[in-house]
């Protein structure tokens, strides 16, 4: 990117013709570059680092012993999950491991206490509570109340969805109703990742809510809605649960040391003699847009749960063309070198423009300071000299930056896509084990820094003069050596995969350039 930054560009050129009119020091102009550096470090800070909240304590949920409430367990050929009456737990992902060195499958709601509820609160009669002892096996279980009214409970799993469906027979001379409930209880997950939304989510409305952990720490938050879900999401992850049933309410809050995300429906009436089904969904599974897409069927608004950030009609199908060269190629790191030639290729027509603009810039410079000095102290006529300068050479000062600009949206789509891909977690490439994390060996960053300054060092001048006009120039060239650098430091805790897309970028815009150079000759 900083390529269009060096003396030769029309920005630069821009800026020492300002310089020049405005008599600026050399000094006030590294001073302007450094001010604007770390004003766009701080707001990459506010915009995408996770926000800290104080801490407050709120309403307990109730604990009980469940001991005597025998465990069963529920399967699909992707989850494995524990079952012990109104509750299920330590869902177990069989197809994605812990870590590259650890083949145990990932556990969502694996420690104690943290857990998913579904049931149901009786009028005019009982209902299964957590304690209750139910009979039958292999997800199909039953429980007969004192006043004649018969429940049954029917678990099945299919992919990440857990579908639980309670049957309830009257066969009392009353009419009941029944207000389904589900919550999700699970502890506050550290490991938080800056770029990422995690913490709770809802969708009510037909609109997404998130809201962080430490958000939760401060207030609870609680919503109305026809239909959606509820639960919480980590980076790679997210437990949610939807209750087949409109007019429900949806709170989210923190409990003593764990969070509460809850779900309650409207009462249904189950009139004498009558039989109804109340049907819940559980997911529980990875972040993955096309299994996401899938659950949508039974769960509204699961699919638009993941934050792609601004540039999100660029991130969704530059994270689809990635996973699709990758079932090409089998490796991720490969999959983001082609995918990178391929960007370079589809802005090769400006490239090629800017690169012709800076050999005519390098072209104008004796003209441009000729005019400069001759100037100095008319303002109004230095200008407008310029400007016809421009225009002889059919040329503008600004023409350089273009492929800089469009190469921005491209950076933080392509940052935010790598960081909710679920497929680069634990992905190999060279001596990297996790491109979804930084390089441990700083190895990419470096080697990022080095293209970057060697781009700079082909497009610069082999001098500069550093008298009249040209001393603010001549300062901003020194400064701007300094920004590989500097974006070496600020790249080295990014994920490897993006550094390796920005090195490539790097490298294939040196290929660009020299080509350039040898056609145009």
């Amino acid at each position: 990117m900083v390529q269009f930054l060096d003396k030769n560009s029309g920005f630069s050129q821009w800026n020492a013709n300002r310089a020049a009119t405005q008599k600026k020091s050399g000094f006030s102009s590294f001073l302007w570059w450094l001010g604007m550096f770390f004003l766009a470090w701080w707001m990459v800070g506010v915009f995408m680092g996770p926000k800290q909240q104080p801490q407050t304590q709120s309403e307990d949920i109730e604990t009980v012993d469940i001991s005597a409430v025998p465990t069963a367990q529920v399967s699909s050929d992707t989850v494995d999950a524990t079952v012990q009456g109104l509750r299920i737990s330590d869902i177990k992902l069989t197809n994605y491991p812990t870590s590259s060195a650890d083949s145990t499958p990932v556990s969502l709601l694996g420690a104690d206490d943290n857990y998913i509820e579904v049931g149901l609160l009786a009028n005019g009669t009982v209902a299964p509570t957590a304690t209750t002892v139910w009979q039958g096996a292999d997800g199909n279980y039953s429980w007969r109340g004192t006043s004649g009214v018969d429940f049954n409970r029917m678990i099945t799993a299919d992919g990440y969805i857990i579908t639980i469906t309670d049957t309830i027979k009257n066969g009392s001379k009353q009419d009941v109703s029944f207000a389904p409930y589900a919550r999700v209880v699970r502890a506050k997950n550290p490991a938080s990742s800056a770029g990422v939304n995690t913490g709770a989510i809802t969708y009510a409305n037909s609109d997404i809510e998130t809201r962080a952990w430490s958000k939760l720490d401060k207030k609870s938050y609680a919503y109305t809605t026809t239909n959606g879900f509820t639960g919480f999401a980590d980076q790679y992850w997210q437990t949610v649960v939807s209750i087949d049933s409109p007019d429900q309410t949806m709170r989210i809050k923190k409990s003593g040391d764990n969070y509460v995300a809850d779900a309650a429906a409207g009462a249904v009436a189950v009139h004498a003699g009558e039989t109804k089904s109340i049907v819940s969904y559980i997911f529980a599974g990875p972040r993955e847009q096309k299994i996401l897409d899938a659950a949508e069927a039974k769960i509204a608004g699961i699919g638009e749960s993941i934050d792609y950030g601004w540039f999100w009609f660029l991130a969704r199908p530059m994270l689809w063309l990635l996973n699709t060269i990758n079932s090409i190629v089998m490796n991720y790191g490969v999959a983001i070198i082609i995918m990178t030639l391929l960007l370079r290729l589809c802005i090769w027509p400006l490239t090629r423009k800017s690169y012709t603009n800076m050999a005519i810039m390098q072209k104008m410079q004796p003209e441009m300071q000729r005019i400069q000095k001759l100037y100095a102290n008319d303002k109004v006529r230095l200008q407008m000299e310029m400007m016809k300068l421009y225009q002889t050479h059919k040329t503008s000062p600004m023409a350089g930056c273009l492929p800089m600009l469009i190469q921005i949206p491209v950076f933080f789509a392509l940052y935010k896509a790598l960081l909710v891909s679920v497929q680069m977690r634990n992905a190999h490439f060279l001596w990297m084990s996790d491109l979804s994390v930084m390089d441990p060996y700083f190895i990419l960053p470096i080697l990022m820094g080095a293209t970057m300054w060697i781009q700079q060092y082909l497009q610069s001048p082999k001098t500069v003069k550093s008298t009249g006009a040209n001393d603010t120039i001549a300062q901003t060239q020194k400064m701007m050596r300094w920004m590989p650098i500097l974006f070496t430091i600020m790249f080295a805790w990014m994920p490897a995969g993006l550094v390796l897309y920005w090195t490539v970028s790097n490298v294939l815009g040196i290929v660009q350039m020299q080509i350039i150079r040898k056609t145009s000759k």
